[in-house]
């Protein structure tokens, strides 16, 4: 019997192993195919999208060359706008959403189940119901730069992390706060001091997933910031496109590289960390 079902089990996984793998495989043909399209030509591109780089199509690294050279705004100030935008949003979305989500953890009171409650519902309204009326504040509140847009992009990153940050801060015993304020210490310190340390799985899970989302994104840039002065990586790419439709697709792939090469690199140095911050978030909500 227990052989039987021994059997049972490794075919099972066996079976579960194939399915998964062929689901990541076709989730990561996307990526492979864009990746050696941006060595290829561009009639090349146009007439066999699929087919591999040979001696006739294979142009090395010159759409690199043309994506970065292309147009007279400088790729750098690109990849320095996006920096600077997905920096300070991370960081002050860790910041206001730690912060409310241990005050919402600790205080039983109506006003903090509203406020959680709304920052859930967040999570499920799309952004294109708002995108118009949010340009249009954004425009008003002078919001159209890459120093203040983290405000924008704090509102709608702040539901999944105050999600993920309070069901990890529910875990925590309530004891071990109780102790640091016998000991003489004030909220924040107990807060910067005490609770922070215990989240560093937490932190750095909903860190890694808003940093791809931030950096990734074209329409909450396209939509607010002044595109004359501040342009994004995506947004930058969208701008390859030529008089009368014409697109340079091989300078477009070689930029989609660019862009997507760091965030790929850091989902699979600090992948380990998402799922374990998701679990310890998901222990309590």
């Amino acid at each position: 019997m227990d052989n039987t079902l021994s059997r049972r089990q490794k075919i099972g996984r066996g079976a579960l192993t194939a399915i998964f793998s062929v689901v990541s495989a076709v989730w990561f043909l996307p990526v492979i195919v864009v990746l050696y399209n941006s060595f290829k030509n561009n009639d090349a591109i146009k007439t066999s999208l699929f087919s591999l780089p040979n001696a006739e199509s294979f142009v090395g690294f010159e759409n690199y060359v043309e994506g970065i050279m292309h147009g007279n705004y400088p790729f750098y100030e690109s990849i320095l706008y996006s920096l600077i935008i997905t920096i300070l949003s991370v960081a002050l979305i860790l910041l206001c959403t730690s912060m409310a989500a241990w005050y919402i953890s600790r205080v039983d009171s109506f006003f903090c189940k509203v406020v959680y409650y709304l920052c859930i519902f967040s999570m499920v309204v799309p952004f294109q119901m708002v995108m118009f009326t949010l340009s249009k504040t954004a425009d008003k509140l002078q919001l159209d730069t890459p120093w203040t847009i983290p405000i924008v992009y704090l509102g709608f990153g702040a539901g999944l992390a105050v999600f993920m940050f309070t069901g990890f801060i529910k875990s925590i015993p309530i004891d071990i706060e109780e102790a640091a304020s016998i000991d003489g210490c004030t909220p924040l310190q107990t807060f910067f001091l005490v609770v922070a340390p215990i989240m560093k799985s937490t932190y750095i899970s909903v860190c890694i997933l808003e940093v791809m989302w931030v950096w990734n994104d074209y329409l909450l840039p396209y939509l607010v910031l002044d595109k004359t002065k501040f342009r994004t990586i995506p947004i930058q790419i969208q701008y390859l496109q030529g008089s009368y439709g014409q697109v340079d697709y091989g300078a477009t792939m070689a930029l989609i590289v660019l862009c997507l090469l760091p965030i790929v690199i850091v989902y699979l140095t600090c992948q380990k960390h998402i799922i374990k911050g998701v679990l310890s978030g998901a222990v309590k909500g």
